[in-house]
């Protein structure tokens, strides 16, 4: 059976704010020791709650996770920020790629709108006196790599009946 979507906000129930950090946290901290696991890396994992008073969680152990980060610190600055992101990045990189799909989409919608217009036209629809210049160029060029393509399939079909006739030849003569 498959949950509801929640809605990410601030829990103000304080009993079950305390609940539900306590479950995430554990399931926080059960997906690193999983990463760890399957990816033979090395991971740690820090939960702070100033909300509960209590100290912060370290998994695997606050030893490990000071070998860890003092480690990371001995990398050079190029290697310890090649694949870190954060917020305003995160966002940008979010940003250009729904702008890259916006264009996609954009585009996929004005080739089907052109191919409607084309249909209609050859339907004898008098739809052509009412586009501008540049939406007729448009027009003009699907209809010429639609016509390009028909003329390669039928290359293709007589290519390929050409070599059927050659085989059942060869056949015949052997």
């Amino acid at each position: 059976m498959s949950r509801k979507k929640i809605k990410l906000a601030y829990i103000t129930n304080d009993s079950a704010r305390k609940t539900t950090y306590k479950r995430r946290s554990k399931g926080l901290v059960k997906k690193v020791r999983e990463l760890t696991t399957l990816c033979g890396i090395e991971a740690f994992a820090v939960i702070n709650s100033p909300d509960f008073g209590s100290q912060a969680e370290v998994w695997p152990s606050l030893e490990d996770a000071r070998r860890l980060l003092s480690e990371f610190k001995k990398l050079p600055q190029s290697k310890q920020n090649k694949k870190m992101v954060n917020q305003e990045s995160f966002l940008e990189q979010s940003l250009a790629k729904a702008t890259q799909q916006l264009r996609k989409l954009r585009e996929e919608n004005r080739q089907k709108e052109l191919k409607e217009v084309m249909l209609e036209s050859l339907s004898g629809k008098g739809i052509l006196q009412n586009l501008n210049a540049m939406d007729l160029d448009e027009v003009d060029l699907l209809v010429k790599k639609n016509l390009t393509d028909i003329d390669d399939r039928i290359s293709t079909v007589k290519l390929d009946l050409w070599i059927g006739s050659l085989n059942d030849l060869s056949k015949n003569l052997l």
